[in-house]
């Protein structure tokens, strides 16, 4: 194979080449030119000339096309008050950001009150009345549509303890007795399951079931981190106006065997105003730093690490030894411990890459999940996110059917 950084090279040489043949025969037949094509569609079709091509053309996409820096001093000096002007919009449109979430910080007090009554259901600590559950659903909407199209027939509703097997017997008195059916249990016993299938408390598993919907979270959760989940009761935001302006995740669990934490939290830092180096690439607020909190495991339940067994060997006496040591275990909890970088440093890319998927996943949490929790737990926003996704697939895809190689 040729050399990568002779390619682009070597396609200039054999275009060039075919380019000068076929103006030195402007004159020839048809014969020759037809003879000519199928060179070309040979080279086209060769796979590092492919490379070579696509990877000079990558090179182009972005590089200045030398435009800008041909016009006369006078209209770049025209071009550097348009760029004034873009950023003192920049400026307002940062002020814009500003009281947004200060109009968000007021209006969290109204939601309080909703929020703490879905825990309230959620837990069990309280059964939401008639007029709280005056709200259509699929299900009874189906029910209505049958019962229109057959008004004259009613449902019939069997008693299960009349439609099961009886057998009788006939003891040595000659009196007739009942024996249970197969599976069958006492009233008491019956009546005792029944209950509990048909009163649970609260609505069990409600936010593991959120998180195992939502792919973004299920990927984060592991086998051994849904027992935990079980006992989380609740999530909810705190915002901070300023001081710093940010926002505050806060998971409370129930009293368990894990870790003796009633609240976990996780601190993201926002930043509104435009970046000093990159005033241009401003786009709204976003997140640049989070902080975690500590959990205290209790002995022999910390789901985050691992203890794993190695043998060593010695080189000149050749006796083995087996070593312990504790690494880190892929789990949900690692949310709450995420790499730190010292202010004034930049973090390199497998940390940079960590935090903003850190980043993504807060933001969704505070903006989606913790807002429309039950439509997540039904399935109901799911559709709607994976709408949206089919949706800026198209815009795209329509976007880009013709690429741009301009600045």
């Amino acid at each position: 194979m040729a050399d990568t950084e002779s390619k682009p090279e070597n396609v200039e040489e054999d275009i060039e080449e075919i380019s000068t043949e076929q103006q030195g025969q402007g004159d020839a037949t048809s014969n020759q030119t037809t003879f000519q094509a199928p060179q070309i569609t040979s080279l086209m079709q060769n796979p590092e000339v492919l490379a070579a091509l696509q990877d000079r053309l990558g090179s182009m996409i972005g590089s200045p096309s030398g435009y800008i820096q041909s016009l006369p001093k006078v209209v770049k000096r025209r071009i550097k008050a348009l760029k004034k002007l873009q950023f003192e919009m920049i400026k307002i449109e940062s002020t814009f950001y500003e009281e947004v979430h200060a109009l968000e910080c007021k209006y969290a007090t109204k939601y309080t009150p909703l929020v703490e009554k879905r825990q309230e259901i959620v837990t069990g600590n309280i059964e939401p009345t008639d007029s709280d559950c005056d709200w259509p659903s699929d299900d009874e909407e189906g029910e209505d549509e049958k019962l229109a199209e057959s008004p004259g027939k009613i449902p019939k509703i069997e008693d299960d303890m009349k439609t099961k097997a009886k057998v009788e017997e006939v003891n040595e008195t000659g009196e007739k007795t009942e024996e249970k059916a197969e599976g069958e249990k006492t009233e008491g016993e019956d009546g005792e399951e029944d209950k509990k299938e048909e009163d649970p408390v609260g609505i069990s598993e409600f936010w593991l079931t959120i998180f195992k919907n939502i792919d973004m979270l299920s990927d984060m959760v592991q086998e051994q981190d849904e027992p935990i989940l079980k006992h989380l009761r609740d999530i909810r935001v705190k915002l901070s106006q300023s001081d710093p302006m940010g926002f505050t995740l806060e998971f409370y669990f129930d009293e368990n065997e894990f870790f003796t934490n009633t609240m976990l939290s996780k601190e993201y830092i926002m930043r509104s105003e435009p970046d000093k180096d990159e005033p241009f690439g401003f786009e709204g607020p976003e997140i640049v730093k989070c902080k975690g909190c500590t959990i205290d495991w209790k002995k022999g339940k910390n789901v985050t690490v691992k203890v794993i067994k190695k043998m060593q060997k010695h080189k000149g006496r050749g006796t083995k030894r087996t070593v312990t040591k504790t690494v880190q275990n892929d789990s949900f909890f690692n949310f709450f411990g995420p790499p730190t970088v010292p202010d004034g440093e930049e973090p390199d890319e497998e940390t940079e890459a960590l935090l903003a998927a850190d980043f993504e996943i807060g933001h969704f949490i505070r903006e989606r999940i913790v807002p429309r929790a039950v439509l997540y737990f039904t399935g109901e926003a799911l559709d709607d996110d994976y709408d949206d996704e089919e949706g800026e697939e198209e815009e795209v895809s329509s976007l880009h059917t013709l690429p741009s190689l301009s600045p």
